[in-house]
């Protein structure tokens, strides 16, 4: 039940005292069952709960509290992923000149090193579980120090 509601009132945090009170009494004065017309029990009996819960401001706060959290929380819509843009696919068609304007020599030595360090755990401890972290660390030695190998020499 919105008690805001059952007393016409905006669901706001800045109502005063004067304000609920004078909409109970609007609202009591239309929905009373003594009235001649016999008024609207029901609607009465809504909008005295709803004033025993809206004439103070800790009951203004918490009734506002349990509206907030009675309403769901829709989480906005996500993105599209990003597809690689152009400025991706330049950057990998300058892998080969950069190899080739670097130290290619280099770069290959430590690759036969990682390899060879590679096929050596395979060999010497296969089937433990150190196994493919052994190789998985000889291939992230090679691709972090492969960047000073995808730089000239000075001077060059």
């Amino acid at each position: 039940m919105n008690p805001f509601a059952a007393l016409n009132l905006p669901a706001s945090p800045h109502l005063t005292d004067d304000q609920v009170r004078g909409a109970w009494r609007a609202t009591a004065a239309q929905t009373h069952p003594d009235r001649d017309d016999g008024g609207n029990p029901a609607a009465y009996a809504a909008a005295a709960v709803a004033y025993a819960q809206l004439r103070t401001p800790w009951g203004r706060s918490e009734a506002l509290a349990d509206l907030t959290a009675a309403t769901p929380y829709v989480p906005p819509p996500e993105p599209p992923p990003a597809r690689p843009g152009p400025a991706a696919w330049q950057a990998m068609a300058l892998i080969p000149a950069r190899v080739r304007h670097g130290r290619p020599l280099r770069m290959t030595a430590r690759a036969l090193i990682a390899a060879a360090l590679a096929v050596a755990a395979a060999y010497l401890i296969p089937g433990t579980p150190s196994e493919p972290a052994v190789i998985a660390g000889c291939a992230l030695w090679w691709l972090l120090t492969a960047r000073s190998d995808l730089t000239p020499p000075p001077g060059r």
